[in-house]
């Protein structure tokens, strides 16, 4: 029996170890990057010490799913709320009218309403969710 004892050389060189190294140095790499960017500096409004003191009217325009306009919870036609508007703007000039068009409400109703509450010289929000008027 005879021992080898002449080593053979190598053909190839393993390289999952390089491989896991840089894979651990890309993700630190990755993570440092994103760490280091904060975002976007802009400059808040300091909030005011003084409540404001002006109190004004806030009226809902609904515009339901039919078509049919409520000004404050009363069912009002197009002409009829017209003078509402008027009669708001004369009582309170800083009024404002939050408009809430249900979502089976045709596009162009509500716009219309839009156009009538801006005619009318009112301050215009649109409310996104259900409020409790």
């Amino acid at each position: 029996m005879q021992l080898q004892t002449e080593a053979k050389p190598y053909d190839t060189i393993n390289v999952t170890p390089m491989l896991d190294l840089a894979y651990v140095l890309l993700v630190v790499f990755i993570l440092m990057t994103t760490a280091s960017v904060q975002g976007i500096a802009i400059a808040l409004p300091k909030p005011s010490a003084k409540p404001p003191t002006e109190q004004h009217e806030v009226h809902v325009l609904k515009v339901e799913s039919d078509g049919t306009l409520r000004l404050d919870g009363s069912p009002r036609s197009p002409e009829a709320l017209r003078s509402d508007l008027q009669a708001i703007k004369a009582r309170d000039p800083g009024a404002s009218i939050v408009l809430q068009g249900d979502g089976r409400t045709a596009y162009e109703r509500v716009v219309a309403m839009i156009d009538l509450v801006n005619a009318s010289g009112l301050s215009l929000s649109v409310a996104t969710g259900r409020i409790g008027f």
